[in-house]
């Protein structure tokens, strides 16, 4: 089965991806629901939203992290200080409940993916996925790239930390394994993200600097009022968006406050749409819509004077008026000489039927 980001990518379309990770569990408290119910509400929203595809979290807290790894986010907003402890609250998702999301995402045709963090989760993810996606925290884990690589599908890459020697060598990995598409998002590791730290001109420089990958942006800002990070970075030239998603950004977590809505959805993908019919066609010509104003609005040579049968016309006997229905200026050499055929009255719009050839 083709993914729905790399085929959505590779016509130019844009692609949005709602980065549920491990939001859910959250949700599911605040509701109190399940963390599967949590889980699909999630999705339902995405889907109805406009999204294009949803990316869940597949880790466990033993795997991940040694128990006195430090955090790296605002702590402000997530209180937890150990990345063991925060990843061990969200880690009681396996194989089953991830088909059940498979499953479920393929009813709503929306694509699922989920970041694999270890071996066995790669692996069992496999026949759920279409994609494997690489998170920034593992672009320099070449072991492990090149595991994800050998299984011979599509793979997004998230670039966050990353300096260009340590992105080059992966991408050069990637392709040693695996010649299936690449889309490398520019992302910035900091949790939010400051807007003045977005550094959106780096998608231009990926895009010149790798002309056979796929280039996106993974987004930690906070979301603004009328998407215009997210719109500028597609005027860069992203073509895949990955953001977190959240039904509620005021929930104390390390991934809802800097995570997009529904609603902030909504609005990317209007304002993307409404860019896109800006841009419109890199072709240098008219429009149709244009011709009506190109006939009115240009001119035409026009009689200054009246100008009898059989005089040879003089640059003095011509001047240039709207509109552009008759002989065009830019012709003027091919009438000044000729011999006009009929009397022409002064303010007559020159046609050539009215010159001699």
């Amino acid at each position: 089965m083709k993914s729905r980001i790399i085929e959505r990518a590779k016509e130019g379309k844009f692609v949005l991806i709602a980065e549920i990770g491990v939001n859910y569990y959250d949700i599911a408290d605040k509701l109190n629901i399940t963390p599967m119910e949590a889980a699909k509400l999630m999705v339902r929203e995405a889907k109805e939203a406009g999204i294009h595809a949803v990316k869940f979290q597949t880790y466990k807290a033993e795997t991940l992290a040694a128990k006195d790894s430090p955090s790296y986010w605002d702590t402000s907003e997530e209180a937890t200080t150990s990345q063991y402890e925060l990843f061990k609250k969200f880690d009681s998702f396996s194989y089953d409940e991830y088909a059940e999301l498979f499953r479920y995402c393929n009813d709503l045709d929306i694509e699922f993916l989920s970041t694999a963090f270890d071996i066995e989760s790669a692996d069992y993810l496999f026949d759920l996925m279409n994609v494997y996606k690489i998170s920034s925290s593992d672009l320099n884990n070449l072991p492990f790239v090149e595991y994800q690589a050998k299984k011979g599908k599509p793979i997004l890459i998230s670039a966050g930390a990353s300096n260009e020697e340590e992105i080059e060598t992966t991408i050069e990995l990637i392709k040693k394994y695996n010649d299936q598409p690449i889309v490398l998002l520019h992302c910035v590791l900091e949790y939010p993200t400051p807007f003045e730290h977005a550094n959106l001109n780096r998608i231009v420089t990926l895009k010149n600097k790798y002309t056979d990958v796929i280039v996106g942006y993974s987004d930690h800002t906070k979301p603004d009022e009328h998407a215009d990070v997210i719109k500028t970075a597609y005027n860069l030239g992203a073509l895949v968006v990955e953001k977190h998603f959240t039904l509620d950004k005021t929930l104390p977590g390390n991934d809802h406050y800097h995570a997009m809505d529904p609603k902030d959805a909504s609005n990317i993908i209007t304002g993307v749409d409404f860019i896109k019919s800006l841009r419109g066609s890199y072709d240098i010509d008219y429009s149709e819509s244009e011709m009506a104003a190109r006939q009115n609005a240009r001119r035409s040579l026009v009689a200054s004077c009246n100008i009898m049968s059989g005089s040879v016309i003089t640059s003095e006997m011509l001047t240039f008026k709207r509109p552009g229905t008759g002989i065009s200026p830019s012709d003027i050499n091919k009438v000044i000489g000729k011999v006009a055929r009929q009397d022409i009255v002064e303010d007559t719009i020159l046609q050539y039927v009215m010159i001699d050839k």
